[in-house]
């Protein structure tokens, strides 16, 4: 009886074996479970970066492939009536460095705008657009940009530029559709800015400046380009 005895715990030891080794499987089944799951994670991951370089490489548009956008108003004529200044398509052969950005909107909205870059290139702005020429302060983003809108080009400049670079760049604001003025925060010493277009430069008598303002000024990219840069706001010097 004694070994009977002995015997059963001993089955009795296998069984729970046997259930304690079921119950690693199912352990294992959740380790695959969790792996699944971090599986599933790692592709939506790489599907936002997909998502994000596609969104990026929209700011690789060529200056020729940047029409007029669906939200964009391309419909207002001049203050005052008359006819918009002939406008000229966007060039082909743009200066090396131009970075070309997607259509948004271009709104009229009071207050402030949060823009996407520095300085802005397109968007919604105020009512009034910045009168064209030179400026020894800086001017407000919202006005310049509905500048942009009528096919002004901005040249922008740093705080520590040399005063002669400084004079190099008024001398643009003599043209008709350019507006000059200092932008403290921007990365660039020159930045020179079309809607939707932008290049920066280090100095102002960088050959390429003078390509920009040739070839984007009163350019087809701007919705209601053409519309005049004058009777707006501001008293350039």
């Amino acid at each position: 009886m004694e070994s009977t005895k002995t015997r059963i715990p001993a089955v009795f030891l296998m069984l729970a074996l046997v259930v304690l080794s079921a119950s690693c499987g199912g352990g294992s089944g959740e380790a695959d479970f969790e792996t699944t799951n971090g599986t599933a994670a790692t592709s939506k991951s790489g599907e936002e970066r997909a998502s994000k370089a596609s969104g990026a490489s929209e700011s690789g548009l060529t200056p020729a492939e940047a029409t007029v956008g669906p939200e964009e108003n391309s419909s207002m004529l001049p203050a005052g009536g008359g006819e918009p200044d002939p406008a000229q398509p966007p060039p082909e052969n743009p200066p090396e460095g131009v970075k070309t950005y997607p259509a948004t909107t271009n709104g009229l909205v009071e207050g402030e705008v949060d823009y996407e870059r520095t300085p802005p290139t397109n968007g919604d702005h105020g009512p009034l657009w910045q009168n064209c020429g030179f400026y020894p302060e800086p001017v407000r983003d919202e006005n310049a940009v509905h500048s942009l809108d009528h096919g002004a080009v901005w040249i922008t400049y740093g705080p520590d530029l040399p005063q002669r670079q400084v004079d190099t760049l008024r001398s643009y604001s003599d043209e008709e559709y350019v507006l000059v003025s200092p932008y403290p925060d921007q990365p660039a010493p020159v930045t020179v800015t079309a809607w939707r277009n932008q290049l920066r430069l280090e100095e102002a008598g960088d050959p390429r400046l003078d390509q920009f303002v040739e070839q984007f000024r009163i350019s087809q990219t701007a919705p209601l380009s053409g519309n005049g840069c004058s009777g707006g706001t501001g008293s350039p010097v």
